[in-house]
């Protein structure tokens, strides 16, 4: 779990500084505004994980020449992502198994969507709701093996998780049909530009095998000599 957190971060991190660059309290804002929507984040890891990011080469520290001095402070650090970085944040958008589902992940993967490709995105979602509904069906099974010895408050919050759960699987399958029409449609442009560009390759084709319509001399008119070839 230790592991799948940090990944998790890291991924976060490396997404808002592919955005901007950003120095140390830009980043816990953006952080917080990201993470803090779907679990508690502590400021005490981010500054480790940048650590571990810079011993890497996927972020780099850079110090602005011109920033005045600050008395009894440290001059603020910009944090800005590298190449190896950049390959780093691709190879984490393209994971689509299950550590993307779970609730560890899936917030942040799902924030990062616009720089994920489709296919992904659909795996991903499609994966997501696929866990869900294995959730729904074990806790269905466990509430209706124990509802008569449950009291009327704990029966609520279980009905209470359920409701939400049944809620994020309608939401799932909405974006679901969403992809899966934007992907029909982009198929069918990509058909019909294929079949427009097999068109005009066609008629330039044509257009380079018809013969001169000038070969030769002219037909004289009617009543007229034609012209004297000596």
């Amino acid at each position: 779990m230790a592991g799948a957190r940090s990944e998790v971060l890291e991924l976060a991190v490396l997404g808002c500084l592919h955005e901007t660059p950003l120095h140390g309290y830009e980043l816990r804002k953006r952080l917080n505004a990201l993470l803090g929507m779907f679990r508690a984040f502590s400021y005490g890891s981010l500054y480790p994980c940048l650590r571990q990011l810079l011993a890497k080469g996927l972020i780099a520290e850079e110090r602005p020449a011109d920033a005045p001095p600050l008395t009894g402070r440290r001059s603020k650090i910009v944090y800005k992502l590298t190449a190896e970085g950049k390959e780093r944040l691709h190879e984490l958008l393209t994971q689509s198994g299950p550590s993307a589902w779970e609730d560890e992940g899936f917030g942040v993967r799902f924030a990062f969507f616009r720089h994920t490709e489709a296919e992904v995105r659909l795996r991903i979602l499609e994966g997501r709701r696929s866990r869900l509904e294995e959730r729904l069906h074990s806790v269905r099974t466990a509430l209706a093996r124990t509802r008569e010895r449950l009291d009327s408050y704990t029966l609520e919050l279980h009905r209470h998780g359920l409701e939400s759960v049944e809620r994020e699987v309608r939401w799932l399958n909405e974006l679901i049909a969403t992809e899966r029409q934007q992907g029909a449609e982009r198929k069918d442009d990509a058909a019909h530009t294929s079949e427009e560009a097999g068109t005009r390759d066609g008629r330039d084709r044509r257009a380079e095998e018809r013969p001169s319509d000038r070969q030769g001399l002219p037909s004289p008119p009617d009543g007229a000599e034609a012209p004297n070839s000596d």
